[in-house]
């Protein structure tokens, strides 16, 4: 039976931006992010953030909270705006830690010839002997789980696939802005927004006024 699909993530942030500390994790965000564990890349790059493997089943959407640097604290943050870049993959591993392939990976013929032998042990292992133009018989393991499209026989190149591709998925990107603005200037603005409306009130029912005051003048 195939594994169902991982996913995992990246998630570039300019300097400054970190991941937030878990004290700051609103609780919403901390229910939907259980069972995820995101980290930094590393202590030098703490504004690059990655996540995953982790089951695509039951994690549609990845939430990574962070915090922003503040302005009045560091010199070197300005009220700008900032791009920022996330990446997400799904599929299945297809390398294993120790530099091995996993069953999720097409395997080619190590050399070219003629398929002499196919044989299936009893774990589903399938191993296929390739005798060489020169006479040389060389055995490769294809493991379990893996479907062969070749057969006894076949002639096949170096490096022909030799089994149906199992893997699926694949990787986006997306680029976006992250606006930096300092409230005082939002405070600032609503109230020059607010000045504004009371303004044209006022000249409107000012008109109104001196509409009925020519009214009356033109009735008297």
């Amino acid at each position: 039976k195939k594994a169902d699909l991982n996913v995992g993530g990246i998630l570039i942030l300019p300097e400054g931006f970190k991941l937030a500390p878990k004290n700051q994790i609103p609780t919403e965000v901390k229910e939907k992010n259980k069972g995820v564990f995101i980290s930094p890349y590393s202590t030098e790059f703490d504004n690059i953030l990655v996540v995953g493997p982790i089951a695509g089943k039951t994690h549609q959407e990845l939430i990574f909270p962070v915090i922003a640097p503040d302005p009045e604290k560091n010199s070197d943050v300005k009220y700008l705006t900032y791009p920022f870049y996330a990446g997400g993959n799904r599929g299945r591993g297809q390398v294993y830690p120790t530099g091995e392939k996993s069953n999720v990976n097409v395997f080619g013929a190590t050399q070219a010839g003629q398929i002499t032998e196919i044989t299936v042990s009893e774990k589903g292992e399938s191993t296929v002997t390739i005798t060489g133009s020169n006479g040389t018989p060389m055995s490769q393991t294809i493991p379990t789980g893996l479907s062969l499209i070749v057969k006894k026989g076949d002639v096949v190149k170096a490096d022909q696939a030799l089994n149906v591709d199992p893997n699926a998925g694949g990787f986006g990107q997306e680029e976006s802005e992250i606006v930096l603005q300092n409230p005082i200037r939002i405070i600032g603005y609503l109230a020059f927004c607010f000045s504004i409306l009371l303004t044209q009130i006022s000249l409107v029912l000012k008109k109104k006024q001196f509409e009925k005051v020519q009214a009356a003048e033109l009735n008297f």
